[in-house]
């Protein structure tokens, strides 16, 4: 069987790993497999998988686009004409969809292409919102209840995808309900039962959607061993953990900000995927270090934490979590979305959302027990 999986990056971060992850899997039941992604490198390893759509510079006219006119998804046709081109003559018998967001793809011509091959299976993973909405990628933080019927006057236009000035959210919705419903064998799927029950309140409840919980590859993720500490002059602290791919006000910065002015002496936070600027302006107990597209050396951080905290105010179901139980790291999480479904061992914990004072009290409680 051929099949053609398609996502906004390939090995790299949460979705382009669980993609890899399947990829592997389908290979080695003997399937012919590619990875059609829009952006960033791909790691050596998965270079057999990847076909790119597109550009650097189609992705960035395509980001201008969305700022412009608050189109997102519906530029980088000349891209995606070519991509299409190219997966008609390769003829998938299996397409599986991941995040079509991105800046790299137009889903109307994506759509209409699929439309056009009814014999094709179709499996589209949900890991947001952003399918169902006429902009955000998640709406749980402003408790927006517009994406049931019809959304209109986006608060959150300035909000990833951004829009610098106009709002076209009434007319994205009604256009992704009409390109989106109709497709012929598709199933959807999401990785926690949170954004299932959501996705059944949609336009996008006509599919089947089935619960397939994302899984990490326990082979890297365990626990594992390094100077971590050491290199960084930590050896005697409680060190207090948080990853997150791109850090911002939704993943909880700000709260690891409080969070550094009532710890004591003896803590300290090293927060794993800041920017330079961001780097800059951190307390004297907090250590920032750069993304890292290294599995292994975010176990060896995972594994090296005494406790890993997800101040995350809005998430499907966080990979972050799983990997670092499975470094032997308990997790205390904000309990939004499918977090609470992401933790398993007995000593974690799942607070409420936005209570830093709660977030404090776990640590302190578990460091007594």
């Amino acid at each position: 069987m051929r099949v053609l999986i398609i996502n906004s990056v390939c090995g790299i971060r949460s979705t382009g790993r669980i993609c890899t992850d399947l990829a592997d899997s389908l290979s080695c039941d003997g399937n012919e497999v590619r990875i059609a992604y829009g952006r960033e490198t791909v790691p050596k390893q998965f270079q057999k998988y990847a076909v790119r759509i597109g550009s650097d510079l189609d992705v960035k006219w395509h980001g201008l686009e969305s700022r412009l006119l608050d189109n997102h998804g519906l530029a980088s046709r000349v891209a995606t004409k070519r991509f299409l081109s190219w997966a008609e003559e390769y003829n998938p018998d299996l397409l599986w969809l991941h995040n079509i967001h991105g800046y790299y793809i137009n889903y109307d011509l994506l759509f209409s292409w699929i439309k056009q091959r009814p014999q094709m299976e179709v499996r589209w993973t949900l890991h947001d919102c952003w399918a169902f909405t006429g902009h955000c990628a998640y709406f749980t933080m402003i408790k927006c209840q517009k994406w049931k019927n019809r959304c209109f006057n986006c608060i959150q236009k300035q909000r990833y995808p951004a829009s610098l000035m106009i709002d076209n959210s009434k007319k994205n919705y009604e256009h992704k309900k009409a390109t989106f419903t109709g497709v012929n064998n598709m199933v959807l799927i999401t990785p926690s039962q949170w954004l299932a029950d959501i996705v059944k309140q949609s336009f996008l409840k006509e599919y089947v959607v089935e619960v397939h919980k994302n899984k990490i590859d326990t082979s890297i993720f365990k626990p594992t061993l390094s100077n971590f500490r050491d290199s960084r002059r930590i050896k005697d602290k409680n060190l207090i953990l948080g990853v997150a791919s791109a850090w911002s006000e939704r993943k909880g910065l700000d709260d690891f900000i409080r969070l550094s002015k009532m710890i004591t002496s003896n803590d300290i936070i090293v927060l794993v995927g800041l920017t330079e600027k961001q780097m800059r302006g951190l307390p004297d107990n907090i250590i920032g270090i750069q993304r890292t597209n290294s599995p292994k050396e975010l176990a060896e951080i995972y594994t090296a934490a005494d406790v890993f905290v997800n101040p995350t105010y809005e998430d499907n179901y966080p990979t972050v979590n799983l990997e670092a139980e499975a470094c032997g790291t308990r997790v205390v999480s904000y309990d939004t979305g499918g977090c609470r479904e992401t933790l398993q061992r007995e000593d974690s914990d799942v607070v409420k959302v936005g209570d830093v004072n709660a977030i404090l009290d776990s640590i302190n409680k578990r460091r007594v027990e």
